[in-house]
């Protein structure tokens, strides 16, 4: 599987309704996409996850906006397992952090978009 459908993948995962990767790999790529993608197994696919991020990073830099002067700033988190899981969890395990939010504790990364206003992400 090539690194852009696996960036693909990860992609949809973020604007599924999916909370989980495993429900998300059940439900969504195993029936929706299967003609789209050649698929990899769910553990294949988790040991390749982390492997992802810098790609993601330089792909989200070179699709940023232009500059226009005027911003929205928004965070939100990117939760990488349940809560009950948090002690079990390997994936990211070096580069995560145990956050809170308004809600509850989690496991995650906090994402920090920078909109212009045209709706573009600009950082």
């Amino acid at each position: 599987m090539s690194l852009a459908e696996l960036l693909t993948i990860a992609i949809y995962f973020y604007v599924s309704p999916c909370k989980d990767c495993k429900n998300y790999y059940l439900y969504y790529l195993s029936y929706k996409y299967k003609g789209y993608f050649c698929l990899l197994s769910y553990s294949r696919i988790i040991q390749l996850w982390p492997r992802m991020l810098l790609p993601l990073v330089v792909l989200m830099h070179y699709l940023k906006g232009e500059e226009t002067g005027i911003y929205y700033i928004d965070s939100t988190k990117l939760a990488i397992c349940h809560n009950k899981r948090i002690s079990s969890n390997r994936v990211f395990n070096r580069i995560s952090k145990i956050g809170k939010s308004s809600y509850s504790w989690f496991l995650c990364f906090k994402l920090h978009l920078v909109i212009n206003n045209k709706g573009e992400i600009k950082c």
